[in-house]
């Protein structure tokens, strides 16, 4: 399954060198899940036929509003649409047919080709956390994060091996002007990694910048043919479109960049409380984004998201990893592979102050609803804490770890000769045992998955090493990865046309942090 891109081999015989392996810095990554299990679905076709019914209504007696956007009124108005100020109502149908020139699955290109990536079908693609302001270690606790910060969560993103993707806003660095940090954010991930990566989304001129970097990066041919971007676009639910985000999705529609169209919705709050009223809400929201997006460009790649979390009644707390978050889940799978249409969902949910219990129940719940509820890009994999305010490093390489897991249940069950295991019972017969016997020998190193965190010591040599908790190896292995770190080879004359970009960018205008 995975792709070795570079291993250094220690030198010697017998154990000599198998410890030189086992110690030497890796910079292994493991290829895009392609399942081999079935979805889980809660809904029948019943169910899904009145969703999608309400959802059509939603669209045409009540509609959607586009504020501030005088062209996006005027394309739905030559689409056939009743627009009323910055209400638009869409015709039964309308939105959908739209849709249907969105393409079912595309590749994401990276600098590094090996680590292509393809989005739909039955792929996953697994990326870091998106957005937090604040960041967590055991060494600083809780703090704003910084560029430095940044830097450090996407050099993790390249070391871990399970990770396909490096995400975009991994942490929101405030030590940076707003109106430049996006140019620093896409110069590390370009630069300290080689696998794909987002583009800015925070005002369309940074969208723009996003493209005109990723032309330098890939060559301005390569982007106008290819997908090398996946970008976030939040619907403002409940069913508003606001400029902001609409003139960054026409930025990288018209450029042939993906967009993520995703409500971001707390039931309860954005939503109705019941599991059918939200999927109606979601479905209205994503076709009329999607068709939204296909009136910017037809063929424009894009992916059906759905972030759907409850709410504590007595606190107006966002929760997670909950039954009802993971039934909406589920029926929006069902709903996206309906449309034809990859879809986001899920991560490594949790509303815990810290990378404990709760964190690992909460998040567990949620990145095997994802899994399991046919999700194609899953941001926010690794690294989140506290409700999404926090990029906790420990939790970063915690669940980073926990991403293997997905990886080898996605793979299925074999029957293949060598997996009947025939040869192996007969061998051993009965009152036998089977660490000794051929087929033992001969699999023992791929059968299992292997926790490169986890501690499944005796406890007496446990607590000889200091009766470390989760936390504590997670932090150690953060200081292990960061240390063994090793950029990523890039042409010099890239670079430096890349860095000259960013400096001439940035000198351009004065400072903001509004």
């Amino acid at each position: 399954m995975a792709e070795a891109a570079t291993r250094r081999r220690g030198r010697g015989g017998g154990g000599a060198a198998r410890r030189a392996e086992r110690s030497a810095v890796s910079f292994e990554t493991a290829r895009f899940i392609e399942r081999n299990i079935p979805n889980f679905e809660v809904l029948t076709e019943e169910a899904l036929e009145i969703i999608e019914h309400n959802a059509e209504t939603v669209l045409e007696e009540i509609g959607v509003n586009f504020p501030d956007n005088p062209p996006a009124l005027q394309r739905w108005r030559d689409a056939g649409a009743d627009v009323d100020g910055e209400r638009v109502r869409i015709p039964r149908g309308l939105a959908r047919k739209l849709c249907e020139t969105a393409p079912s699955s595309y590749t994401q290109h990276a600098r590094n080709p090996a680590r292509n990536v393809e989005v739909g079908g039955k792929s996953l693609v697994l990326a870091p956390v998106y957005g937090p302001p604040f960041v967590r270690d055991a060494d600083g606790g809780r703090r704003y994060a910084t560029m430095e910060d940044f830097r450090n969560f996407v050099k993790l993103g390249y070391m871990s091996k399970w990770l396909h993707h490096s995400g975009g806003t991994v942490c929101e660095p405030t030590d940076v002007a707003v109106n430049k940090r996006h140019l620093d954010m896409l110069h590390a991930h370009m630069t300290l990694s080689d696998k794909p990566y987002m583009g800015s989304v925070t005002e369309p001129s940074r969208a723009r910048d996003s493209v005109e970097m990723s032309e330098i990066l890939f060559g301005k041919d390569f982007v106008a043919e290819n997908t090398v971007m996946t970008s976030l676009i939040n619907i403002n639910s409940p069913m508003t479109f606001d400029d902001v985000m609409m003139g960054a999705l026409e930025v990288y529609a018209q450029a042939n960049q993906a967009c993520i169209i995703s409500p971001f919705i707390v039931g309860g709050a954005m939503a109705p409380v019941s599991v059918a009223g939200t999927l109606t809400q979601v479905l209205a929201e994503v076709l009329a984004g999607i068709a939204y997006s296909q009136l910017c460009k037809a063929g424009a790649p894009v992916i059906m998201g759905a972030f759907v979390t409850s709410i504590d009644m007595n606190s107006g707390a966002p929760t997670f990893g909950t039954p009802e978050a993971a039934h909406i889940t589920y029926g929006a799978g069902q709903l996206a592979r309906r449309l034809g249409l990859p879809f986001r969902s899920a991560g490594s949910f949790c509303g815990s102050k810290l990378p404990d219990a709760q964190a690992a129940y909460e998040t567990a719940n949620s990145l095997n609803m994802g899994l399991l509820a046919g999700v194609n890009f899953m941001l926010h994999s690794c690294g989140w804490l506290e409700g999404g305010l926090v990029s906790s490093y420990e939790k970063f390489v915690m669940d980073a770890d926990q991403l293997g897991t997905l990886h080898h249940l996605a793979a299925g069950v074999q029957v293949d000769e060598n997996a009947q295991a025939m040869d192996a019972i007969r061998e051993v017969g009965p009152g036998g045992h089977y660490l000794g016997c051929a087929h033992t020998q001969a699999n023992f190193k791929q059968a299992f998955w292997k926790s490169d965190l986890l501690d499944y010591k005796p406890f007496e040599t446990w607590e000889d090493e200091g009766a470390r908790d989760t936390a504590a190896l997670a932090s150690l292995r953060v200081q292990k990865l960061l240390g063994d770190y090793q950029q990523p080879a890039m042409d010099p004359a890239t670079r430096e046309a890349l860095d000259a970009y960013v400096a001439e960018k940035k000198a351009a205008e004065p400072d903001s942090f509004m």
